[in-house]
């Protein structure tokens, strides 16, 4: 009579043994949002302009560069770190009269130091202003430009 006690308090336990196991509906592990890669900031575009060796500074605006032909051959060096695409350099030469332009070319550049440009079609006694442009192939935002004024004698 012991056996069938005993198998009525199985066939009872049993059921409650198997319900309390129940994992009950599993919640999803949430996946973490992953921290986004800064983005690595590129160095400020910063050239100088040069003619024959010599710097022409900022404050280039009060002074004349004298050309003794019709074409003048300057140098813009990028001085800062040079961006991962490189940069394209602009110069403009307008007259000063009616800013007409007089000369415009573009050279794309990888390369920091001595990216030589001609400024052409300057005529005596005319006197012009140069923009430079320096701009950043990678961040167009990246810019940075001078000015100066030229005349051919």
């Amino acid at each position: 009579m012991n056996s069938i006690k005993y198998l009525k308090l199985a066939l009872v336990a049993i059921p409650f043994i198997l319900f309390s196991c129940s994992k009950g509906g599993d919640a999803a592990t949430p996946t973490p949002t992953p921290t986004p890669t800064p983005t690595p900031t590129e160095a400020t575009v910063v050239f100088k302009v040069e003619v024959e060796g010599k710097a022409i500074t900022d404050s280039a605006t009060s002074f004349i560069l004298p050309a003794l032909a019709a074409t003048q051959a300057i140098n813009v060096n990028v001085t800062s770190t040079l961006p991962k695409d490189g940069v394209t350099i602009d110069v403009t030469a307008k007259k000063n009269l009616d800013a007409s332009i007089v000369s415009t070319s573009s050279i794309a550049s990888t390369v920091g130091a001595t990216n030589a440009v001609n400024i052409s079609n300057l005529t005596s006694g005319v006197l012009c202003t140069v923009t430079v442009t320096v701009t950043s192939k990678s961040t167009t935002t990246n810019t940075s430009t001078k000015t100066f004024q030229i005349a051919k004698k």
